[in-house]
């Protein structure tokens, strides 16, 4: 959200998607009761990630507003009576947070985000948001074609019902060797000494 930000190089990335959502969708109002313990989990792993130095990516639909940027996006989605706003400000992005635009499922996909990675010199991926068996995974299976190793927290992303959101875990794990360790079992500072130091 800072325009006058330093990148900070770092082998691990922490992608929040689609979290910043209105949810005014046909059955939004099932995924808002799987989304809100969702966005407390990852508001948690969020904290942790910053203290270790891990950027975080908020990798968010435009929802096809072309004329918009993501601060006015912020703003609609926390707004009074939204379906999406408590989700929306218990995950507000902060100053020093990043921010990439899509126009469709994947993060990669006609976005800067390979691009930006590739300057956070980041390897590994911890993919979070909404839903799990759509954006998410678009996004986890582009991410492992371009080669970057994965996690997805199993409570730090959610779909309209737990079937589809189990279903979408398993075949990421055996497709694309996936981990989804929830959250609170991820130890950061190892991430960092497999991939090496981040000095």
């Amino acid at each position: 959200m800072n325009d006058n930000c330093v990148l900070h190089e770092c082998p691990v990335a922490l992608l929040l998607i689609d979290v910043i959502n209105d949810l005014e969708f046909h059955e939004g109002e099932k995924l808002v009761e799987h989304a809100m313990p969702m966005a407390r989990h990852i508001a948690q792993l969020k904290r942790e990630a910053k203290k270790s130095g891990i950027p975080c990516l908020y990798v968010n639909d435009n929802f096809g507003q072309w004329q918009s940027d993501f601060k006015h996006l912020v703003a609609s989605c926390a707004g009074d009576e939204v379906r999406g706003a408590p989700i929306a400000r218990e995950l507000a992005p902060q100053q020093d947070d990043y921010f990439v635009l899509k126009p469709r499922h994947s993060g990669f996909f006609q976005t800067p985000l390979d691009l930006l990675l590739q300057n956070l010199r980041a390897k590994k991926l911890i993919l979070c948001g909404l839903t799990t068996d759509s954006c998410v995974l678009f996004t986890a299976n582009d991410a492992y074609l371009r080669g970057f190793e994965i996690l997805v927290p199993a409570d730090c992303c959610a779909a309209v019902a737990k079937h589809r959101h189990l279903g979408a875990l398993g075949q990421m794990r055996r497709t694309l060797k996936a981990d989804t360790t929830a959250s609170a079992q991820i130890e950061l500072e190892q991430l960092f000494e497999k991939n090496g130091s981040h000095d």
